[in-house]
């Protein structure tokens, strides 16, 4: 029987992937009722996954409880104006 690989570590393979990150994201981000760590837990994978674990001593500042709900809601007040927040992978700038 082969090893079985954790929920975890099959998600952080996949979001070694830019526009898989991206989309993962933007999902988070259109959550119409978030549970109040949602988009931290998810930016936190995202870092851990792209290799940039150096930024979380600053996401945890960034987004405490009240600054997930702040992010959360500019995306509702968007939507509401028929306008939506979008997470895109940053191109070559030599492209």
């Amino acid at each position: 029987m082969g090893k079985s690989v954790s929920y975890h570590e099959s998600l952080i393979e996949r979001l070694k992937n830019p526009v898989y990150a991206a989309a993962y994201i933007e999902a988070i981000l259109e959550e119409k009722d978030p549970e109040p760590n949602l988009l931290k837990a998810a930016l936190q994978d995202v870092a851990e996954a792209l290799g940039n674990e150096q930024h979380l001593a600053k996401l945890d500042r960034i987004l405490s409880v009240e600054g997930s709900a702040e992010i959360y809601n500019l995306s509702l007040w968007l939507e509401e104006l028929g306008l939506k927040l979008t997470v895109t992978v940053k191109s070559d700038e030599n492209e």
